[in-house]
């Protein structure tokens, strides 16, 4: 069965965006091989707002496949990408268990959110970036989801970026 795996740049005071949704605060890793890291998935699953920052940047989606869950934009005005308004957690349901490469959940604190309500994130895998942003847009909408993670990988790089992989236990914690 396919992953799903939250896979974010996060500050170390636990933002993926700035008040702006801004994110030049994301420094580059020479020593992380991104490449390698981008062919582990084919599909890429984002809310509206990451989509409509993500799109604006060259190359974003070469090669993949693109859900965005949205219930304010139209398929016919974004005819390359899957717009899925209604029926969301079948849909992740549908491709979990079709042959594939991983589903990267490629931002989004407020579906992230929904999808482990839905136990349907397999991996949490923060990028922690050695910053300190104070506000901003945060790694997990409050919503009162507690769930059980069990470390599997950890590595530091030079920058002094922190990537954490952990496993999520399913069903509710507490």
């Amino acid at each position: 069965m396919r992953r799903v795996r939250y896979q974010v740049a996060c500050s170390l005071d636990g933002f993926i965006a700035g008040t702006r949704d801004d994110f030049d605060w994301i420094i580059p890793e020479p020593a992380f091989d991104f490449e390698a890291h981008f062919a582990q998935f084919d599909t890429l699953l984002m809310g509206r707002r990451t989509y409509e920052i993500a799109r604006s940047i060259e190359g974003s989606f070469i090669g993949k496949k693109v859900i965005v869950a949205s219930k304010s934009l139209r398929q016919q005005d974004h005819p390359d990408v899957e717009i899925i308004g209604e029926g969301l957690e079948a849909r992740i349901r549908q491709l979990r268990s079709q042959p594939g490469r991983d589903i990267w959940l490629y931002g989004g604190g407020k579906l992230f959110a929904q999808l482990l309500e839905w136990d349907l994130v397999d991996t949490v895998e923060p990028a922690i970036i050695p910053i300190l942003l104070g506000e901003g847009i945060p790694f997990l909408s409050s919503q009162g989801i507690r769930r059980k993670l069990t470390l599997k990988k950890q590595s530091v790089y030079p920058t002094g970026m922190v990537l954490l992989e952990y496993e999520v236990k399913k069903g509710r914690e507490g």
